[in-house]
């Protein structure tokens, strides 16, 4: 009897999930990439979770903007975050989780210091850092994934 009713629980679950409820976007405030979308929006119902690619620091027309400058980069990377949360119809109080890519550790505070211009400093969304010894390219320094939940209207 468990084992029926967690069955059907988990079941009715996943058959609400249909390829209707998953859209794959290239929004225009950014570069559109070549090879994936810069998002998944996921109809959730009452939200739409947002998927976003990791971002780098190009604009829109897919030129790298602070050259050896990360705080250039890194603010750059929230705009776009942060245009690309716009564009879904939210705003960046909805970005709900990052992954942060730096090649030099030691930058954690400009990153920090540059995310607090951006989120409620109060409330920041929750956070995985992660050192690596090389992004797509040699003058990226830093690439940020996030995953946002816009309430729908």
């Amino acid at each position: 009897m468990k084992f029926t009713l967690l069955f059907f629980l988990l079941f009715s679950t996943f058959s609400t999930f249909s390829q209707n409820s998953l859209k794959f976007v290239n929004p225009g405030s950014v570069i559109i990439p070549k090879g994936y979308s810069q998002t998944a929006q996921i109809d959730m119902g009452n939200s739409i979770m947002l998927l976003i690619s990791g971002q780098v620091p190009l604009d829109v027309q897919g030129n790298l903007v602070g050259r050896d400058n990360f705080t250039k980069q890194t603010e750059q990377v929230f705009t776009n975050i942060k245009n690309i949360i716009e564009e879904a119809g939210g705003n960046i109080n909805h970005l709900a989780k990052i992954t942060i890519f730096i090649k030099d550790i030691s930058k954690i505070q400009v990153v920090r210091e540059v995310r607090d211009q951006f989120v409620n400093s109060k409330a920041p969304p929750a956070s995985t850092l992660v050192e690596v010894s090389k992004l797509y390219r040699e003058d990226v320094m830093i690439e940020i994934e996030a995953t946002a939940v816009i309430p729908k209207r």
